[in-house]
């Protein structure tokens, strides 16, 4: 007899990699390397690139997260939350004013032109998205991705059941991204300039080497599933609290190197970010991902 296997509700609900948990936790890895080096001006190049595959990942999270959640207004509370509560370090540790607004404002307003889309209230699909756009270059502009980070969101919600869709618009965004982005010369001591000055392949690789096109290196995680003996939950109070806690752990470096001054409610803010964390964990419930079922025609 003849076996088929079912994700979920429906057949092939996400085509791409559902184990959030493995993919947050690398994102927060990637992420924390950018923000590294950019928050105390190492100028390491390398660890520039891999903080590129940070925003896919957690593009991909979200829709993932959209697709399987409960409550879509419960998750849009907690991402805004997290956003308010990280936006004093995040300004501190990233060199920027209080109004540019950090990554979880982005993913929550993306997250609501979603929810529009799919709901097609009052024709929502068609104005939902156009105000998310809208409003995502007004309160984020190009420190939080702007409007491209959300119509990327989008992009990658309307491919889900499909990898090749989901890898076509991978390649074609971060080709777009990778126009504007700074050229990469050399990575790991290789001579990039020279491999690709005047050889046949210039036209080709040229594209690539850029810095926000790096992002493609998360291609891979985002479509193709890991092994199940490898997947696990990710408590969600780990996501909360390392987000502020990277944040304020790189101003604090900068105070004590005499980066910037201590500000005088840093000390106060570290100890609220545990207790924050879990408060938000309580307050999340539960997910229904996609377990797997096998069902005999």
């Amino acid at each position: 007899m003849t076996k088929h296997t079912l994700i979920g509700p429906k057949r092939d609900a996400v085509a791409g990699n559902t184990a959030t948990g493995i993919l947050k936790l690398l994102a927060l890895a990637f992420m924390i390397c950018d923000h590294t080096t950019k928050s105390l001006r190492l100028g390491v190049r390398e660890m520039e690139i891999i903080g590129r595959m940070a925003f896919p990942i957690y593009c991909w999270c979200l829709v993932v997260g959209f697709t399987y959640t409960r409550s879509v207004p419960r998750y849009a509370l907690r991402l805004l939350l997290v956003g308010v509560f990280a936006q004093p370090v995040y300004a501190l540790a990233m060199n920027h004013e209080w109004y540019h607004l950090n990554i979880f404002f982005a993913l929550c307003i993306a997250l609501l032109g979603l929810w529009a889309i799919r709901e097609r209230a009052f024709g929502s699909h068609i104005w939902g998205p156009v105000l998310a756009l809208i409003l995502a270059q007004m309160l984020c502009g190009d420190y939080s991705y702007g409007w491209k980070g959300v119509l990327f969101i989008f992009l990658l919600y309307a491919a889900r059941r499909s990898r090749p869709a989901i890898a076509a618009v991978m390649v074609a965004f971060c080709l777009f991204w990778g126009q504007t982005s700074s050229t990469l010369t050399s990575v790991c001591g290789l001579d990039l300039a020279a491999l690709t000055k005047g050889r046949p392949w210039n036209a080709l690789l040229s594209p690539w080497l850029k810095l926000q096109a790096m992002a493609v290196l998360s291609l891979p995680l985002i479509v193709f599933p890991f092994p199940a003996r490898v997947r696990f939950r990710l408590p969600a109070w780990v996501g909360y609290m390392v987000y502020p806690l990277h944040l304020a752990v790189l101003g604090l470096i900068k105070a004590l190197t005499g980066r910037i001054e201590l500000p005088w409610w840093l000390p106060w803010y570290l100890p609220t970010i545990p207790v924050a964390a879990l408060l938000l964990s309580w307050a999340a419930g539960r997910k229904r991902l996609p377990a797997a079922r096998t069902l005999s025609p």
